[in-house]
C-alpha cells in the first residue's frame, strides 16, 4: 500500500482530490477565523476548566493543560492569530500542492491540538486523510506545485537531496 501511494499515477489523482478537498476545508476554516475576528479565549478557558480526562479520573494531559494555562492564555492573542493564519496556511498549502507534506503535517498537529484540549469534532476524519498524504510524500503533491518547488528546494538546500521521494 505504501509503495502504491508513493509511485503510483492512479494514487497521485486520488490523493489530489483528497488533498484539495481537506485544503478547502482547512482554507475555509482558517478564513472564517481571519476575517471574523476569533478569538480562542473562550475555546482555551474550556480546555483549561475541563482537561480531558482517563477513565481513572486523572488528566490524560496534565502538561499540556499546563501549557494552555501558563503560556497560551497570557498570550492569548498572539495565539488567535496563529491558529486561525495557521489553518489557512495549511489549507492554502493543500489546495496547491505547495509544501504539502509539511501542510499535512502541520494540519495534523493542529488537530492532535485540538484533540488534547478535548474537542472531537471533525479533528479525527482530517487525520486520517492527513495520514494519507503523509506516507505518499511527493507524490501528493505532485499535480501542485510542489512538481516544481520541491526539485527548487531540494537543488538549493543540499541536505534536502538525501531525502526519499
Amino acid at each position: 500500500m505504501v509503495k502504491w501511494l508513493r509511485k503510483s499515477k492512479s494514487a497521485m489523482v486520488i490523493l489530489t482530490i483528497i488533498r484539495i478537498w481537506l485544503g478547502y476545508l482547512w482554507a475555509m476554516d482558517g478564513f472564517g477565523k481571519i476575517s471574523g475576528g476569533f478569538s480562542a479565549k473562550g475555546f482555551v478557558g474550556m480546555a483549561i476548566k475541563n482537561p480531558v480526562m482517563t477513565p481513572e479520573k486523572t488528566q490524560a494531559f496534565g502538561w499540556y493543560t499546563d501549557f494552555l494555562r501558563d503560556l497560551v492564555m497570557p498570550h492569548i492573542s498572539l495565539f488567535s492569530t496563529l491558529v486561525a493564519w495557521g489553518e489557512l496556511l495549511v489549507g492554502l498549502g493543500l489546495i496547491f500542492g505547495t509544501l504539502t507534506t509539511a501542510a499535512a503535517f502541520f494540519g495534523m498537529m493542529m488537530n492532535f491540538f485540538y484533540l488534547m484540549a478535548g474537542t472531537v469534532s471533525v479533528n479525527p476524519m482530517y487525520i486520517f486523510w492527513e495520514i494519507f498524504i503523509l506516507v505518499a510524500g511527493f507524490n501528493a503533491g505532485k499535480i501542485g506545485l510542489d512538481r516544481w518547488v520541491i526539485p527548487f528546494l531540494r537543488e538549493k538546500l543540499p541536505f534536502l537531496k538525501k531525502l526519499v521521494e
